[in-house]
């Protein structure tokens, strides 16, 4: 059951972060890279690893999208 509610964090923040990747709204990668890592947090206690994993992957690519930003827009 955990392993399907991270996979949800995880895909509603993905959703989420499709806004985020137009200029002057990146910023709001601020507030759903922690959330994805809340969702792999919530992964982590499950014993499958599969949305632990998706989640780390979201949360990889809004850093990844910050980094490239300059972590501002």
């Amino acid at each position: 059951m955990l392993n399907i509610l991270s996979a949800f964090i995880g895909l509603v923040t993905l959703i989420l972060m499709i806004p985020a990747v137009f200029p002057l709204l990146g910023a709001l990668n601020w507030i759903l890279v922690p959330i994805a890592l809340l969702g792999a947090l919530v992964g982590l206690m499950s014993s499958k690893k599969g949305g632990q994993n998706f989640c780390l992957l979201v949360a990889a690519f809004g850093a990844l999208r910050l980094f490239l930003g300059g972590g501002l827009i």
